[in-house]
């Protein structure tokens, strides 16, 4: 007897059960491929506009001007969202520099200020990651939901049988098979973009928080100085 154990017809003839199986992984392996493009652009853009803020900061252009042209954008991100955020707190502070503990009150704010906007960044770059665990941890124990389901199909088959054959049994082993592959066809890339995003979005805040640090001190030089920017 011959069995067409094409890919098509064992799914078209696996049961309910392993059908909605396989629907599912293959909605989370297209869930978790769109995400994985979204935040690669997202990442690649943070990357871009954080190297272009850098050389314009560290070109000796005046700080005050960066701010006032950077304050004026309808949607500010990343290193310059962190520059504007700390920025706005130090012209707000330089107001009480006739107080002896200016200094101090004037960094303070500052750095609370562009903390809070990293934190607010990362909560950003972040977004989605969860979900990309979630289809990494999630998707092979379905697959293997599946799997279980399609071999207790398959000898359930053989109950009423009078000779068992291999023949009987492969098309049911092999939808199982197929429900495994496709589970860890949706986790291998999901646990690896994840793993992959989570080191660069950690090295894009690290280098937000240097940046931050370097700030700080420069702002609180001119504090103490009394020679920097003008309100």
């Amino acid at each position: 007897m011959t069995v067409d154990l094409s890919l098509y017809r064992l799914i078209l003839d696996a049961s309910l059960v392993v059908q909605l199986v396989m629907l599912v992984l293959v909605l989370a392996s297209v869930f978790s491929w769109m995400i994985i493009v979204i935040k690669w652009r997202v990442l690649r853009e943070a990357r871009r506009t954080a190297d272009a803020f850098e050389v314009r900061f560290w070109s000796g252009t005046d700080l005050a001007q960066l701010y006032d042209r950077s304050r004026r954008k309808v949607d500010i991100a990343g290193l310059e969202h962190v520059f504007v955020a700390g920025f706005k707190e130090f012209l707000k502070g330089r107001r009480q520099l006739r107080d002896p503990a200016a200094g101090v009150l004037v960094a303070g704010g500052t750095e609370r200020a562009m903390q809070v906007a990293i934190s607010r960044e990362g909560d950003e770059l972040e977004t989605y990651l969860n979900a990309l665990a979630t289809v990494g941890s999630t998707s092979p124990y379905i697959g293997l939901f599946g799997t279980v389901w399609g071999i207790m199909h398959a000898f359930m088959g053989l109950s009423g049988a009078q000779q068992a054959t291999l023949a009987m049994v492969a098309p049911g082993i092999a939808e199982a098979l197929i429900a495994t592959a496709l589970g860890l066809f949706a986790a291998i890339p999901a646990v690896i973009a994840y793993n992959s995003f989570s080191s660069d979005i950690d090295r894009l805040l690290a280098r937000y928080d240097n940046f931050a640090g370097e700030l700080a001190t420069l702002l609180q030089r001119q504090v103490g100085g009394r020679d920097g920017v003008e309100a």
